[in-house]
């Protein structure tokens, strides 16, 4: 039986997860826009790094019955398209 408290514990941890890929898709924009190309090593240096930080924190939400392993893989998935629409346009503007 899953309590309230539980049930609100998820919903938190879910908004987390998504707070911080959209922390992460912002840093990914501002550096394209203001810093770095994306063929930049640092550029990808930061995303991957970026990238693992949040995965690690998913399986951790996972782990703890927080999150769901499909909605973690959903966040992720979601991030990894957004990220790619921005690169592709940073590719097109050059």
């Amino acid at each position: 039986m899953i309590t309230e408290a539980t049930e609100k514990h998820r919903e938190k941890a879910c908004a987390l997860l998504m707070a911080d890929a959209e922390k992460i898709l912002r840093l990914i924009e501002v550096q394209i826009e203001n810093l770095t190309m994306p063929q930049c090593p640092l550029y990808e240096e930061v995303l991957d790094t970026q990238m693992y930080g949040l995965s690690r924190e998913i399986d951790f939400a996972v782990r703890l019955g927080l999150v769901e392993e499909s909605k973690g893989k959903e966040i992720l998935d979601n991030l990894e398209k957004q990220l790619n629409i921005l690169h592709e346009a940073a590719q097109h503007s050059l």
